[in-house]
This record gives structure tokens, C-alpha cells and sequence, in this order.
């Protein structure tokens, strides 16, 4: 099934790279995140991480096209003392506790453009697992998935080469994967800068 999928996109892509008349663009960009997980387990504060990565602009006409990325992004986010009262068997009792996660992100967003100086982007966004954290384990296992999925809702202002962009990503699946008890998801805010090379 993944392999499917990745053969998809891949096709989607280059027929859309052939087709492309407005233009293709390539940049970098970097940024904040501002993260929580959402679950009873965990703080409804927001906490401070990084992301960056590079992305590409496909336009297809003059008003619509595509914006895949690749991010490195880091997610932040801290577990309250009441965690160990629900997951008796977790490691390292005791008080509040940051926990890190380090994802790549892969969004694959359409672009909308308003007029010359503002995109509006809107789509899936595909994250994988990339570090273990080792303050949260169950019977030696890792608490959770590997994988994630969510949606992107966010506008980009264009300034020739830079851009300015700021983002809400939504979780739509269960990262929890120690049991079915309480479910928890991502949610992001990116605000960040980028430029066209």
C-alpha cells in the first residue's frame, strides 16, 4: 500500500512538473513552531520548537498550483504529572516533563494565489518519526507511532525571492501507541520565513 502511494505521487508530480506553464520555483525556509500534543496526558500550552526545509512552487495556471515540501521539524511538547497516575507501567516517575519529537515533514499543499503578493496553501501533510525518546517507554517499547498524518491550513505573503508564511497543521490520526486509552494528536503552528533560490 505505501508503495503504491509513493508511486502515485511520484507519477502525480511529474505530470504536473511536464504540464507546468506559470512556473517552477525551488527555495529554502526556516521557522518556529509553536506545539502541543493534544491529549489528557499533556499540557494545553503551547511549547517553542524549530522546523526547516526546502520547498517547491509549481503553478499550473495562473491563479492555482502546488506547494510539496520537505521539513525537518521538531515538536515540543510537555507531559503533565498526572501521566503516570493513567500509564502505570511508564518509566521515569515524577514531575512535569518536556518531551521532543524530530519528524520529516512531507506537505503537499495547493496553492491558491490571491494576486501577486499573497498565497493561500491548504492540504495533507505525511510526518515520519525520526528520534526515540527515551523518557517515555513502555515495557521497552516506544510510546509513539512512527508515523503521522494531518492537515495544513496557511497563507504565504510573496516579496520577490522571500516569502512569509504562517500555517495551523491539525493531527487527524492517534500518535499513541501504547494503547487505545487516550488519544493523542499534533498540533502545530509554523510561523517562518523563506526564500526562493
Amino acid at each position: 500500500m505505501k508503495k503504491n502511494l509513493v508511486f502515485l505521487l511520484s507519477f502525480l508530480m511529474i505530470g504536473i512538473l511536464t504540464q507546468a506553464q506559470t512556473g517552477f520555483r525551488l527555495g529554502v525556509k526556516a521557522g518556529a513552531n509553536l506545539n502541543q500534543i493534544a491529549g489528557q496526558s499533556f499540557t494545553d500550552s503551547y511549547d517553542l520548537s524549530y522546523h526547516l526545509g526546502g520547498f517547491a512552487e509549481i503553478d499550473f495556471a495562473k491563479k492555482w498550483g502546488i506547494q510539496p515540501e520537505l521539513l525537518w521539524s521538531q515538536s515540543k511538547s510537555t507531559r503533565t504529572t498526572g501521566f503516570n497516575s493513567i500509564y502505570q507501567n511508564m518509566l521515569t516517575p515524577g514531575a512535569d516533563q518536556q518531551i521532543q519529537l524530530d519528524y520529516i515533514l512531507i506537505p503537499i499543499l495547493l496553492r491558491y494565489n490571491v494576486g501577486e503578493m499573497l498565497t493561500l496553501n491548504a492540504g495533507p501533510q505525511f510526518g515520519v518519526l525520526m528520534n526515540q525518546n527515551d523518557n517515555l517507554l513502555v515495557n521497552g517499547q516506544n510510546a509513539f507511532k512512527k508515523g503521522d498524518f494531518s492537515m495544513v491550513l496557511g497563507a504565504q505573503f510573496n516579496l520577490t525571492a522571500l516569502r512569509i508564511y504562517g500555517r495551523y497543521n491539525i493531527g487527524l490520526n492517534n500518535i499513541n501507541d501504547i494503547d487505545n486509552k487516550e488519544k493523542w494528536t499534533n498540533q502545530q503552528i509554523q510561523l517562518g520565513v523563506g526564500l526562493r533560490l
